[in-house]
C-alpha cells in the first residue's frame, strides 16, 4: 500500500492519484498490455519493411540490415530519454507518438521506393537518396518506438501502482510477444498477401487505431477537451492519408516501375522470393528480364553470355547435365543444341521464373521453347540445399548460372563448400562452368571465385568474353562493365579444358577462398 502523504524517493516522479478509467483496474491493465502488444508488433513490421525494401532497392542485405538495426536501436535510447519530459502528460503524449509513428512508418516504404525510382538519374547527393532516406526513417521510427515504453509505463502505473520491477516485466513480456507476432506476420502474411507498400500502410492503420482507441477510450478523462479534439483530428487525418495512399498504391507502383524500367513493362510479378519484371520482347524491341531491380537477361547480347557459359563445359561427355539457376531456360537452350544430351536437370529457386520462361511468348521464343523438350526436368529448390541431397557422380556437366556473388544472398553459392558439393556430383571427366562476374571492373571478385573453386579441389581455366555485365544494372541508363568472366573447372585427371574467349590476364594472388562462415565478396 502506497502512502500518498509519504515523501517520494529521490528522483522518483511525484505521486498521482489513480487514473479515472471507465473499466475495472484489471481490465484497464489488460487493455494497456494489449496496446503494448499491438504497438510492438507494428514497430517490428516497420523495421523489417525497411530492411527488406532497402535490400531490394540498394542491395547488400547484410549492410542494410546492420544500418537499420543499429540506427534504430540507438534512436530508441534517445527516444526513451526524450519521453521523460512527456510523463506528466503521458496519455496525450502517447497518443501523439502513435499517430506520428503510424504516419511515418506506414508511408516509409512508399517514400523510399519513390526516392529510388525518381532520383536515381540525378547524380551527386541525390544518387544516394535511398540510403540517406533509409537512415532518416530508421532514426525517426526508432525515436518514436523508444518513446512508447516510458509513456506506457507511466500509464499502467496510473491505473494501479505496483513495484517498478513487476510493471517492467509485464510491459516487456507483452512487448516481446508482440514483436514475435509482428516478425512472423511480415513474411507469412503481409508480404505475400499485401506486398511491401500496402503491408506498411495497413500496419500504420492498425497502429493509429490501437493507439487512438487506448488513449481516447481508456484515458480520455486525463485529456482536456481541446486535447481530445486534436487527437481525434490527428488520428482521422493519419487514417485518411494512409487510406488514400492505399487506394493509389497500384497507380503509384506502375508509375514507379515506368520510372525505373521504362515504359515497356509487360510483366511485373512479386513472388515469395523476388520481384520479376519483363520488358520489351514485342514489335522488334529486345526483351529484358529484371530480378529485384537488376537486369539479369538482355536480349541484345545474352547469346554471347550463355554460349560462353555452356559451350566450353560441353566439350567432353555431356549426356547428363545439371543447371543450377538458369530458370529463364537460356542455358538449357544452349545445352540442348549439343547432340548426345539425354537428361537436363534445372534447379531453380523461384518456380515463377520457370513458369514465365515456359509460357511468356517472347521469353519462351528466346529460350527456344527449352521447357517443351522432354529431356528437361525442373526442380524448384535452393541450389545449395539441393546439392547436399544429390547423388554422387551423377552428372557429366554442371552449369552454375547464378546471381552475381556481390549480392549477399548469393555468397553461399560461391563458397568453397558449394563448389565441394558440385565436385561431388560430377562424374569422372566431368566439368563445372561458373559465371564469376566481370574481370575488368571487379577483378578481386572474379579471382576470389577462381581461388575458391581451386580451394575445393578443382583445376580451373578462367576466361572472359566481351559483353555487358547485367548483375547490377537497373532499367535506367548506367555505366556497365564491358566483359563477362567465367571459370571452367574440373577434377584432376580430366583432359585439358577448352576455354571460350580470351585469357583474363595474370591471376591475382594472395586472395583467400570464400567460405560459408567467412564470405569474401
Amino acid at each position: 500500500m502506497i502512502d500518498p502523504h509519504a515523501p517520494a524517493p529521490p528522483g522518483a516522479p511525484p505521486w498521482r492519484a489513480p487514473a479515472r478509467i471507465p473499466v475495472r483496474q484489471a481490465t484497464g491493465r489488460f487493455l494497456v498490455l494489449a496496446g503494448v502488444f499491438v504497438c510492438a508488433a507494428c514497430g517490428l513490421v516497420y523495421e523489417l519493411e525497411l530492411i527488406a525494401l532497402a535490400s531490394y532497392l540498394i542491395g547488400d542485405s547484410v549492410t542494410q540490415a546492420s544500418v537499420v538495426l543499429s540506427v534504430m536501436v540507438f534512436a530508441m535510447g534517445i527516444g526513451s530519454l526524450a519521453a521523460k519530459r512527456l510523463r506528466r502528460h503521458a496519455a496525450a503524449g502517447f497518443g501523439a507518438v502513435e499517430a506520428i509513428l503510424a504516419l511515418v512508418g506506414g508511408c516509409s516504404a512508399m517514400a523510399l521506393y519513390a526516392v529510388f525510382a525518381w532520383t536515381g538519374d540525378w547524380g551527386g547527393l541525390w544518387a544516394d537518396g535511398p540510403r540517406w532516406l533509409l537512415v532518416a526513417f530508421s532514426l525517426a521510427i526508432g525515436l518514436l518506438i523508444g518513446a512508447e515504453i516510458p509513456l506506457l509505463m507511466e500509464l499502467i502505473q496510473r491505473i494501479r501502482r505496483q513495484d517498478a520491477g513487476g510493471a517492467v516485466a509485464d510491459l516487456f513480456a507483452a512487448d516481446y510477444v508482440g514483436a514475435l507476432v509482428g516478425g512472423l506476420a511480415f513474411p507469412f502474411l503481409l508480404l505475400p498477401f499485401f506486398g511491401q507498400l500496402t503491408g506498411a500502410l495497413l500496419t500504420g492503420a492498425v497502429n493509429v487505431v490501437a493507439g487512438g482507441c487506448l488513449v481516447l477510450g481508456l484515458f480520455r478523462r486525463d485529456l482536456t477537451c481541446r486535447a481530445r479534439r486534436l487527437l481525434v483530428a490527428a488520428n482521422v487525418a493519419v487514417l485518411t492519408v494512409l487510406a488514400v495512399a492505399a487506394a493509389l498504391v497500384d497507380d503509384f507502383e506502375r508509375a514507379a516501375r515506368t520510372a525505373v524500367y521504362g515504359r515497356d513493362v509487360r510483366v511485373a510479378v512479386q513472388t515469395d522470393v523476388q520481384e520479376i519484371v519483363l520488358t520489351g520482347g514485342t514489335e522488334g524491341r529486345p526483351l529484358d528480364l529484371f530480378i529485384d531491380g537488376r537486369l539479369r537477361v538482355s536480349g541484345r547480347d545474352e547469346r554471347r553470355y550463355h554460349q560462353a557459359l555452356v559451350r566450353p563445359a560441353m566439350n567432353g561427355p555431356h549426356a547428363r547435365v545439371l543447371i543450377l539457376g538458369g530458370g529463364d531456360g537460356l542455358a538449357a537452350r544452349e545445352v540442348l543444341r549439343h547432340p548426345g544430351v539425354r537428361h537436363v536437370e534445372v534447379v531453380e529457386l523461384d518456380a515463377e521464373v520457370v513458369r514465365l520462361a515456359d509460357r511468356d511468348p517472347a521469353l519462351s521464343e528466346l529460350n527456344g521453347h527449352a521447357y517443351d523438350d522432354p529431356r528437361v526436368h525442373v526442380t524448384a529448390a535452393d541450389a545449395f540445399r539441393w546439392l547436399r541431397g544429390a547423388p554422387a557422380a551423377a552428372y557429366d556437366v554442371v552449369i552454375a548460372d547464378l546471381p552475381d556473388p556481390g549480392i549477399t544472398a548469393s555468397t553461399k553459392l560461391y563458397s568453397q563448400e558449394f563448389y565441394g558439393l558440385a565436385r561431388r556430383v560430377l562424374a569422372d571427366g566431368g566439368r563445372l562452368s561458373v559465371h564469376a562476374g566481370p574481370v575488368g571492373s571487379r577483378p578481386d571478385v572474379f579471382w576470389t571465385v577462381e581461388t575458391t573453386i581451386r580451394a575445393a579441389g578443382l583445376h580451373t581455366a578462367p576466361h572472359q568474353v566481351p559483353g555487358h555485365d547485367t548483375a547490377f544494372t537497373t532499367g535506367r541508363p548506367a555505366r556497365t562493365p564491358d566483359d563477362w568472366g567465367f571459370v571452367l573447372a574440373a577434377p584432376g585427371g580430366t583432359p585439358p579444358l577448352v576455354r571460350a574467349g580470351r585469357d583474363p590476364g595474370p591471376r591475382m594472388t594472395g586472395l583467400p577462398a570464400s567460405t560459408l562462415v567467412h564470405p569474401r565478396y
